[in-house]
């Protein structure tokens, strides 16, 4: 059941597409929560989830940075690269000690995964751990590399990966709206366009059919694709 205020606020909402700047300051000034709302973007693709030639995942980088500081373990056997990535900021790093220790506890509590390439064949003995949460490392997203710590001051930096669910959307967090409107603006530019250049092979006619942003607690508000 919504509120009251709700609905008011939904029935103030744009009927048709806006461009990006429109949505951004309607946001802003219909924001009535009591607390620091994120902001999120929802896109609609017009690909077959059914095929994987058709897949698109990539990543973007939000040049105002990541609304949500990722919490981040990284799979390496070399005690250098361990040390590394901790110091750029993963909360966790190891190699086949980590990986029987997900595997006793049977999950895993991060936001991404990093693994060096020689890691990949050992990290399959818990790929059912976390395949599921979207976390095994991928090339495609930039998670599989020999240079572990630079890929974490990356992502903590505002780069962010992204992967099409099974109905054919891509959701991402943006920003926040205490952010100034140009940040939020620029980071949802940055995103779109970075889905656009992450057409798969496969993909025929229009990528991306329709585009929508919303705060955590808000209605969402269509954005104009062209």
């Amino acid at each position: 059941m919504r509120s009251r205020t709700y609905k008011k606020i939904k029935e103030s909402a744009p009927q048709e597409p806006v461009t990006i700047k429109e949505a951004v300051t309607w946001l802003k000034n219909n924001n009535r929560s009591s607390f620091d709302e994120t902001i999120e973007l929802h896109i609609h693709l017009g690909v077959d989830p059914k095929k994987s030639d058709q897949m698109v995942r990539g990543t973007a980088d939000l040049p105002a940075g990541n609304p949500k500081k990722p919490t981040i373990v990284v799979f390496t056997e070399e005690k250098k690269l361990q040390k590394e990535s901790i110091s750029s900021g993963a909360t966790e790093s190891g190699g086949e000690e980590l990986i029987e220790k997900i595997s006793k506890a049977g999950s895993l509590d991060a936001d991404i995964a990093i693994a060096a390439p020689s890691m990949m064949p050992k990290i399959t003995a818990i790929a059912k751990i976390l395949g599921p949460k979207g976390l095994m490392p991928n090339p495609k997203t930039g998670t599989v590399t020999p240079n572990p710590a630079e890929a974490v001051k990356d992502l903590l930096g505002g780069k962010t990966s992204f992967k099409m669910d099974q109905q054919g959307n891509i959701h991402a967090a943006i920003a926040k709206t205490s952010w100034e409107e140009e940040k939020i603006s620029d980071n949802a530019s940055a995103f779109i366009q970075s889905v656009n250049q992450a057409r798969p092979q496969g993909a025929k006619g229009e990528l991306i059919k329709s585009i929508s942003i919303k705060t955590t607690m808000g209605p969402s508000i269509k954005i104009a694709t062209k």
